[in-house]
C-alpha cells in the first residue's frame, strides 16, 4: 500500500488552507450497466480546460480559517422539550460478521419476493474429436441433451415440490403493529439524513430541521438550533452514523444544495459542539456538500472544500490540495476513503484517479488515465467498491490496493448506495460479501456479490433493504415491498430468506418503498419517507 502523504499532508497547523474549487460540477450520475460505447473526443464534451489563474498565470491559492469558535450561547443549545428528560447514547452500529463459504446449490425464497440465482456464462467447449479425427455424430449428440433434459425435468419437479413446500410455511410466526407515527413538517420535505441511536432517532430534513424523537413512545426531545445568524437555515448533509462518543456532523444552508456551515452535533443532547464556514471570499458561492465519519476525523467533501476535522473540537487534521498547480477536480466520498479525479495541465500524467483515506488524508493509490473517469457511487469503504463511468466503459469494481481491480458481474441491474434516497446508505459488507439495493427492468431489488471473486451470488426481488442495529446476528434484513409486506431475514452467503414479521398493510401514502428502514435493537421497524408527500416516521412492534 502507498504511504505518500496528500499534498497539504503535515502542514503547519497555522496555515488553515484547505480547499479547491473545480472549474465546474461534475456530470451527474449516469446508469452503469456494463456496457461498452463508442470512443468520444473528450469525456463531457467541453474545450480544454484553462489553468486555474487564467492567462495571468497566477498561482491558483486558497487560504480561510478552518474553523471559527463561536461563543456557545444559546444560539448553540438544543432546545429540550418541557417534561423530557435527555436518555444515555448509544451509537448505532453496523458489524458485519464474516461469513464463509459460498453457495453450492439454488435456494427458494419464501414469500412474495423472489431469488434468482445467475448462471456462470463460461463459453461452452468443442466437442471432442473421434479416433479418426472427425467430431461426434448428430445422434450421439441428441441422445446427451435427452438426458440431460430428462434429469433436468427431474430436478425441476423436486424444486418445484421444495418451492411449494417453503411458500406454504413462508409466513411469519409474529405480526408488528404500529407503536406510533409522527408525519411530516410538509407535503415538500425532503428527508436529508438520520441516526439511530440506542433510545432514539434522529431526523434531518429540508423543512423540518435537526429534531430528535424517543423511540419508546415518539416524542420529540430535543430540536437542534441554528447555527447561522440568520434564522432559517436548515440541514443540507449529515452524517450516516456518529462516532462511538455519540457525535455526529451535520452541514447547515438554505436548501439541499447550498452547504454553508459544518457542525459537530452531540445526538443526545442536540447541542451544536462546534461549526465552521465552508464559503469564504475566495469561495463565496455555498455547494452541495457530504460529510462522512471514520472513528474521530470527520470528512468534509464538496466542489469548494475536501479534508477531514477532529469530530470533537472542529480542529483540522488534514486537507486536501492539488498535486499541481493548474488542476481542476473532481471529488466523491463514502465511510473512510475520498476519490478525487483531477485534470492538471503542469503534470506529466495530465489524468489520475486517487484514493485517499479518510482519517488522515494519505494517499491510498494513484493512477494515471487517458481521460476523465466519473464515481456515480462508492458502495464500500474498505474494501473499496465503487462503480466508475468512463468514455469507454460502465463497471462496478473491487478497487484494491492499487486502483485496479475485479469487476463485480452487475450485468443488467443499476446498483445505488441506498433505497431511493441519497439519505440512505444502507448498502454495506457482510463479511466478503457486499449487499447492495439495485434496481432491474424498473423494479427494486437487492444484489449480493462475492467481494473476492466478482460473482453475483444472489438477487432479491421486491425488498427495501434495511439498516441493521448495533448487534445484529449478521444477517441481512429487508422490508417487502409486493403482497403482505414483512420484515425478512436474508442470509447473506445463501441468500436464503426467512420471514421475521409481518407487517401491517401499506395504506395510501405509506408504503415501504422510499427512504431509510431501520431494525430497532427490540427488533422493531422503523421507516423514515424520503418525501414528506409520501409520510414521515413510522415504528412498528
Amino acid at each position: 500500500m502507498t504511504t505518500e502523504s496528500s499534498p497539504g499532508q503535515g502542514a503547519p497547523q497555522e496555515d488553515h488552507g484547505w480547499a479547491f474549487r473545480p472549474r465546474g460540477s461534475a456530470p451527474g450520475p449516469r446508469p452503469y450497466r456494463e456496457q461498452r460505447t463508442g470512443p468520444a473526443a473528450s469525456w463531457d464534451g467541453r474545450p480544454p480546460a484553462e489553468p486555474y489563474g487564467g492567462s495571468s498565470g497566477t498561482r491558483w491559492d486558497s487560504t480561510m480559517p478552518l474553523r471559527f469558535p463561536e461563543p456557545r450561547d444559546g444560539a448553540h443549545e438544543a432546545v429540550l422539550e418541557p417534561g423530557r428528560r435527555t436518555p444515555p447514547h448509544t451509537p448505532r452500529g453496523g458489524s458485519a460478521d464474516r461469513m464463509p463459504g459460498h453457495p453450492s446449490a439454488a435456494n427458494a425464497v419464501p414469500g412474495a419476493a423472489a431469488l434468482h440465482r445467475p448462471e456462470p456464462a463460461a463459453a461452452q467447449p468443442r466437442p471432442p474429436a473421434d479416433a479418426g479425427g472427425d467430431r461426434p455424430r448428430r445422434s450421439r449428440g441428441v441422445g446427451r441433451v435427452a438426458l440431460v433434459l430428462a434429469v433436468l425435468v427431474a430436478a425441476a419437479g423436486a424444486a418445484s415440490v421444495m418451492l411449494k413446500q417453503e411458500d406454504a410455511a413462508a409466513v411469519a410466526s409474529k405480526n408488528l403493529t404500529q407503536a406510533w407515527q409522527i408525519p411530516a413538517p410538509a407535503a415538500d420535505d425532503a428527508l436529508i439524513g438520520s441516526w439511530l441511536t440506542g433510545e432514539l432517532v434522529v431526523r434531518g430534513s429540508s423543512r423540518g430541521g435537526l429534531r430528535a424523537y424517543d423511540l419508546s413512545d415518539g416524542k420529540q426531545v430535543w430540536r437542534a438550533a441554528s447555527v447561522a445568524a440568520k434564522r432559517g437555515t436548515v440541514p443540507c448533509a449529515m452524517s450516516p452514523t456518529v462516532s462511538a462518543q455519540g457525535i455526529g456532523t451535520v452541514a447547515f444552508g438554505t436548501d439541499a444544495s447550498t452547504c454553508t456551515r459544518l457542525a459537530g452535533v452531540d445526538a443526545a443532547t442536540g447541542r451544536i459542539l462546534w461549526s465552521m464556514p465552508l464559503t469564504s471570499a475566495e469561495h463565496p458561492t455555498a455547494v452541495a456538500a457530504t460529510t462522512y465519519l471514520q472513528g474521530r476525523v470527520a470528512t468534509v467533501v464538496s466542489a469548494n472544500f475536501l479534508g477531514g476535522v477532529d469530530v470533537r473540537t472542529g480542529s483540522r487534521v488534514w486537507g486536501y490540495k492539488a498535486r499541481g498547480h493548474y488542476c481542476n477536480a473532481y471529488n466523491w466520498g463514502a465511510d473512510g476513503v475520498v476519490l478525487v479525479d483531477d485534470f492538471c495541465l503542469d503534470r506529466k500524467s495530465r489524468f489520475t484517479l486517487s484514493a485517499y483515506d479518510g482519517r488522515t488524508g494519505k494517499v491510498i493509490w494513484r493512477k494515471a488515465e487517458k481521460a476523465h473517469s466519473d464515481v456515480p457511487h462508492i458502495l464500500s469503504g474498505s474494501p473499496l467498491v465503487a462503480a466508475v463511468h468512463t468514455a469507454r466503459q460502465d463497471a462496478v469494481r473491487v478497487l484494491g490496493t492499487t486502483g485496479t481491480g475485479r469487476r463485480l458481474a452487475v450485468g443488467d441491474d443499476e446498483l445505488t448506495a441506498g433505497n431511493a434516497s441519497g439519505a440512505d446508505h444502507s448498502a454495506r459488507l457482510y463479511g466478503r460479501v457486499l449487499v447492495t439495493p439495485a434496481s432491474a427492468a424498473g423494479s427494486t431489488v437487492i444484489d449480493g456479490f462475492d467481494t473476492t471473486t466478482g460473482a453475483k451470488l444472489w438477487t432479491h426481488r421486491s425488498a427495501a433493504l434495511a439498516v441493521p442495529a448495533s448487534g445484529t446476528d449478521g444477517k441481512v434484513y429487508a422490508v417487502t415491498t409486493s403482497g403482505a409486506p414483512q420484515l425478512i431475514a436474508i442470509d447473506p452467503v445463501t441468500g436464503r430468506a426467512t420471514p421475521v414479521a409481518g407487517l401491517p398493510a401499506g395504506t395510501g401514502k405509506w408504503s415501504f418503498t422510499s427512504g431509510t428502514v431501520y431494525v430497532t435493537p427490540d427488533g422493531g421497524v422503523l421507516e423514515l419517507n424520503a418525501l414528506g408527500s409520501n409520510g414521515g416516521v413510522r415504528l412498528y412492534r
